[in-house]
């Protein structure tokens, strides 16, 4: 019986025993520089940094975003580990291609307010046509 109770303490303990975090993906920047590995970072002036967020994702990269507020428009520095170089300048290109090409397309919903005002000024005729005979 004694045998058995003190497996269970050690199945408990261990999984309780606080893991030293090796994530994948986004995290804070204490995590990111507890892994030891070197950080280094990029500075993004777009409000949109959801974006650059799957793009990471999809690269693999491990990262940390920042706010940095005290300038307006706020903008976000991107924390990364020193490796991830070559992945970071491909995420940081497909990103600004991304923007560039959100960019040059014409937004629908200024396209929509447009129409709406040109329909806003318009007369309708709303008489109705009651000859309804035959035409020679």
């Amino acid at each position: 019986m004694k045998l058995f109770m003190d497996c269970n303490k050690k199945a408990i303990h261990s999984f309780t025993k606080p893991k030293s975090y090796e994530g994948k993906g986004k995290q804070t920047v204490s995590q990111l520089v507890k892994q030891g590995h070197g950080v280094t970072n990029i500075e993004i002036n777009d409000k949109n940094i959801k974006s650059f967020e799957s793009i990471a994702r999809k690269y693999g990269i491990d990262f940390a975003v920042k706010k940095d507020s005290t300038e307006q428009p706020p903008k976000y520095l991107v924390f990364f580990k020193g490796r991830d170089a070559d992945a970071v300048t491909a995420a940081f290109a497909e990103y600004s291609a991304r923007q560039l090409a959100r960019e040059s397309k014409p937004s629908v919903l200024n396209m929509i307010k447009d129409l709406m005002e040109r329909v806003k000024h318009q007369v309708l005729d709303l008489t109705q046509n009651r000859n309804r005979g035959q035409s020679l």
